[in-house]
């Protein structure tokens, strides 16, 4: 035999073994890289309205909101209007903005009297005040990362104030929610907190009218603000019922008694004013000649009392009345001073007067002597 053929033969079947070997290896690895992995795309879900828990929660769906108010004079204020409306399925209190402020710098508001809502105890015990807010648009502006021209409102974010029982205004704390991407946000949750009530800063039960601001800025586009399920904490964190009806009248009672003691003070003030005036008249009468005088004043007069026969507003009365009895005052001082002309010229002319008697009983006296010499001789 030839044994070198042979081992030869034996080391090449060796080697083909051990690269098939190889090769199956390597082509088992190969096919666990290539497994196909499954990709999904999450879809947006449209936001909902967070339902109220709290038995003692103001939700509107009543359709009340005689306690709430839109402030709109300050120059930052949006300016729109309120009511209840349905958003998303839910009745809330809604803040129709009517656009005519630019966004920059915009703030829109909203007060809650909370006294109306909890009467002077309840609204003394309020030391954490809860409520969502939420934003629909009303236009295609908003720019984001992604696109242009997109329906929805943006970022979300305010905060809030009141002016305590110290009279002094407190600032709550801000609150903000996140990018909303739908035409509707989500609810964006806000907690306003007395944190310094042990000093007095909050509500006290001798106030009349203990109310707090809502305040939504930052803006980003053309919208519409929603307030919804509004509660009231005590200091234990219990939440504070609505006041009943019969708190609610003798508030309202009390208001209105205010009310009538302002008309009275107003009045009373027009009669002051009407008896200054007419006894300016009188000595006016005496005093000047000129009938335009008198006219004007009497017509001022007549302007003024119709100006404030309506009117609530004791101090805006007390200050139109005080302006007039300042011009009455400068009226009488012009008369005293043409009453003085007057008296002067009439002085004067009497010294004329005089002083030609006296030249005229000169030349008569004169005369006579002469008369007398002729006579004489």
């Amino acid at each position: 035999m030839n044994y070198r053929n042979f081992i030869a033969g034996a080391m090449a079947f060796a080697l083909a073994a051990c690269a098939a070997g190889c090769s199956d290896k390597k082509g088992s690895d190969s096919g666990s890289d290539t497994v196909p992995v499954e990709t999904t795309t999450e879809e947006l879900v449209p936001p909902t309205p967070t339902k109220a828990t709290d038995p003692n929660a103001i939700t509107f769906d009543d359709g009340k909101f005689d306690f709430a108010f839109a402030k709109t004079e300050d120059k930052d204020c949006a300016k729109g209007e309120l009511s209840v409306a349905e958003l998303m399925g839910n009745k809330m209190l809604k803040f129709t903005d009517d656009n005519t402020i630019p966004l920059e710098g915009k703030v829109q508001k909203i007060g809650i009297n909370v006294t109306q809502l909890l009467g002077n105890e309840g609204a003394a015990k309020v030391r954490r005040i809860e409520f969502d807010m939420y934003a629909e648009a009303t236009a295609d502006h908003l720019k984001t990362d992604d696109a242009e021209g997109v329906r929805a409102p943006g970022w979300i974010g305010g905060g809030g104030g009141t002016v305590t029982a110290k009279e002094k205004w407190y600032d709550f704390q801000e609150f903000s929610g996140g990018e909303y991407n739908f035409e509707a946000s989500g609810a964006v949750h806000a907690q306003f907190k007395f944190l310094l009530a042990d000093s007095g800063q909050c509500w006290s039960e001798d106030m009349d009218d203990a109310n707090f601001l809502i305040m939504r800025w930052g803006i980003a586009n053309e919208s519409n603000m929603y307030i919804d399920n509004i509660v009231f904490y005590d200091e234990d964190g219990n939440s504070i019922p609505i006041a009943p009806v019969s708190d609610t009248e003798a508030i309202k009672k009390k208001a209105e008694e205010t009310i009538e003691d302002i008309k009275a003070d107003v009045e009373k003030k027009k009669d002051e004013l009407k008896a200054k005036y007419e006894e300016a008249v009188e000595n006016a009468e005496t005093a000047v000649t000129d009938p335009q005088v008198r006219e004007e004043l009497k017509a001022e007069y007549e302007n003024l009392m119709e100006d404030v026969k309506n009117s609530e507003e004791f101090e805006e009365a007390e200050e139109k009345m005080q302006a007039f009895e300042e011009k009455l005052k400068q009226a009488k001082s012009n008369m005293s001073e043409a009453e003085q002309q007057i008296i002067d010229q009439i002085e004067k002319a009497k010294e004329d007067a005089e002083k030609v008697n006296a030249e005229v009983q000169d030349a008569i006296d004169g005369a006579s002597v002469i008369i007398g010499k002729i006579e004489d001789r």
